[in-house]
């Protein structure tokens, strides 16, 4: 099995739940509040981890209770923590998530430690990201880190997977050209392009970013499944499950995760997004992020 590395954000996920979203000024009550472990590039690593992946994890988290936490939640999944920095010149990452009664979240994100993983910390864990086979990046840590390591990985022939969330308009084509696949949901692939309606043309839009050097866009659409448009210009679509969401955190995490285990098994691209439909399918009726990972057993029939 080739090895994936996720580099990327800890978070510790506050999770309340709301009847409805809050407005501005107005004050709500809340139903509970759980602490989850979460963060992007943690719950992805996690995913994978648990599903059998050979996975390290590369971020920094706080010397805090949270980051000994989140450090512990990713060993149980079977991801190698060895080369997580901790520091105690910030706390470790907070994301605060509601999720109100129809199972849909929003999400506010305190970077914390999350800021410091920089380019020093990079060069320093190159042996690393040099026996990785697979790279696997997100947004919650500095732009420049994640530009440097996706050019280093491309440097040494790494497939570099791109998830762009939280999403921005500014990502440069110096990231882009190195990407091997990028995954954009369809609010987020209005924002990479700064078009809002982008997702009405799908095909276009994605022959826009590919123009930009990325090789495989795929574009994740709740309910209406996943829209890929590959190296090779084919165009794929994959209906997604039908089930009832109780919870819609870490259902991009996991999807991406497992995409990247699916190609680190040596299943191809299409074999690998039907096989992260099924993982996304069960994440959403559970709630929380980590909490909410299916094991290998509920989806061996997937790589039967």
């Amino acid at each position: 099995m080739r090895r994936i590395t996720v580099v990327g954000s800890l978070n510790m996920d506050l999770v309340i739940k709301v009847k409805d979203m809050p407005q501005v000024g107005e004050t709500i009550l809340a139903a509970s509040c759980e602490m989850i472990p979460g963060g992007k590039g943690a719950n992805q690593a996690y995913t994978a981890g648990k599903l059998g992946g050979s996975v390290t994890m590369l971020g920094v988290v706080g010397k805090d209770d949270y980051g000994k936490r989140l450090c512990q939640s990713l060993a149980k999944a079977g991801v190698c923590i060895d080369h997580i920095k901790s520091t105690e010149d910030q706390g470790t990452g907070t994301a605060v998530t509601m999720v109100n009664s129809e199972g849909n979240n929003s999400i506010l994100v305190i970077q914390g430690a999350n800021n410091t993983v920089d380019t020093a910390y990079i060069d320093e864990k190159m042996d690393v990201i040099a026996g990785s086979d697979i790279i696997l990046l997100q947004l919650e840590i500095p732009l420049d880190t994640v530009i440097y390591t996706a050019r280093k990985a491309r440097e040494m022939n790494k497939t570099v997977i791109l998830d762009p969330a939280p999403a921005r308009r500014d990502l440069p084509d110096e990231l882009l050209e190195c990407v091997d696949l990028i995954k954009p949901n369809e609010t987020e692939l209005g924002i990479l392009l700064g078009d809002n309606e982008a997702w009405k043309s799908l095909q276009k839009s994605t022959e826009s970013i590919k123009e930009k050097g990325v090789k495989n866009v795929l574009v994740t659409l709740g309910e209406g499944g996943a829209f890929l448009n590959d190296s090779n210009g084919n165009i794929h679509r994959f209906p997604s499950h039908t089930v009832r969401a109780v919870d819609t955190t870490a259902a991009g995490d996991s999807f991406i995760a497992a995409v990247a285990l699916g190609l680190a098994k040596g299943y191809d691209l299409a074999s690998s997004i039907r096989f992260a439909n099924r993982v996304a399918s069960i994440v959403v009726t559970r709630k929380g992020a980590q909490s909410s990972i299916p094991s290998l057993e509920e989806v061996r029939d997937y790589f039967s």
